[in-house]
């Protein structure tokens, strides 16, 4: 399997998990799911009354410069922590 089908296959895993990630664990998978599939933000950060659209905007933020690999890789990493974690 590709890294791409590897990708997708781990993007629809993560909405079955039988127990919801944590805060920390939702942020990275935004953050590197929005670099995988978008590439580096190109918006302002939002005003400070959207506190969720904030939350999703430093998640993303940080995941800024790794190429669109890289952060696949780590996406499909992180989600087969989660379901080791979960018991899946």
């Amino acid at each position: 399997m590709d890294l791409t089908e590897s990708f997708r296959k781990a993007a629809e895993e993560v909405k079955v998990l039988k127990t919801k990630p944590n805060y920390e664990e939702v942020n990275a998978l935004y953050g590197l799911y929005k670099q995988a599939t978008v590439g580096d933000l190109n918006s302002d950060r939002p005003g400070i009354l959207d506190f969720l659209g904030r939350r999703k905007w430093d998640s993303w933020k940080e995941k800024q410069g790794m190429s669109k690999e890289e952060a696949m890789a780590a996406y499909v990493e992180l989600v087969e922590k989660l379901k080791t974690k979960d018991g899946n």
